[in-house]
This record gives C-alpha cells, structure tokens and sequence, in this order.
C-alpha cells in the first residue's frame, strides 16, 4: 500500500464538473492498492498517517499531528502509484490490487479514518478525476507498507 501525503491549505476533487470533495487544511492523500495489500496493512498505515507530525508549531518546528491542528483528509485512489518502470516505456500495473478488492480497501480505509474522528472527503473510485490543491511547503512524504514493513 502506498500513500503520498501532502500537506495542503486546501483540496478538491471534480468527476464530470462537479466538485465530489473538497478541505481545507489538512492532507491530501492519493492511494495506491497493491495486490498483496489486507485491512491489517491499511489499519497500521491509516494509525501512521494519522500520528505523522507534519504541521508547524509556533516555534515553525514541524511537531503537531493532523488532529492537534484539527485538520482534515482528502482520499483519492490512485492504482498508478503502483506502476513498473523498469522495462521498456509502458508502464506495467501488474502489482496493483485487483478493481473489486482495491475498491473494498479504500472505503475500508475512509471508514476507518472516519471512525477516527477525522472529517474525511473522498474522490470516486475508479473515475476520472480532476484533483486540485495548494501544497503547503511543499510538504509531500511517501509511504509505502512494503518499506515500512507493513
């Protein structure tokens, strides 16, 4: 499972001209589902995420969590973080979960961020969509279950 988290001041997500999900301050999360990737990995990588001390205190050290500054979340999936770009010039997707499975962990994850008690906003699985943000920083961290041994 990978997240990219960027730390923003606003987001938003349109499918077909019509806004589906917008924050303030917060993090805009693209996920990426892979094919090995269970609740148990979501549940520890949702726990991180949410713990990271990302945010500014008054002293400009970046030591608050996304609950300390009352943040909020923008989810987006996004199977292409898990492409393959070592052979050849077409990206390969072959490590990406599978449609029904990826689908069932991202709202899994939505939900649980939601029982959390974090105000969560989401795109649409599988659609087009038009993301928009303004990165704060820009602050953007990586993370990724296999590295962290998830």
């Amino acid at each position: 499972m990978k997240f990219v988290i960027q730390v923003v001041s606003e987001a938003s997500v349109t499918v077909d001209k019509k806004q589906v999900g917008a924050i303030t301050k917060g993090f805009l999360v693209l996920i990426g589902i892979g094919k090995e990737d269970t609740r148990e990995t979501a549940d520890k990588m949702v726990e991180k995420m949410l713990k990271l001390r990302i945010f500014e205190d008054e002293n400009g050290k970046t030591n608050l969590s996304l609950a300390d500054v009352g943040g909020s979340l923008l989810l987006v999936s996004q199977f292409t973080l898990y492409a393959d770009c070592r052979h050849g010039n077409r990206p390969s997707f072959t490590n990406a979960g599978g449609a029904k499975e990826s689908e069932e962990l991202y709202q899994y994850i939505i939900e649980k961020c939601r029982d959390k008690g974090v105000l969560t906003e989401k795109g649409i699985f599988g659609a087009d969509m038009k993301v928009s943000l303004i990165n704060e920083g820009p602050f953007t961290i990586v993370m990724d279950s296999e590295e962290m041994g998830y």
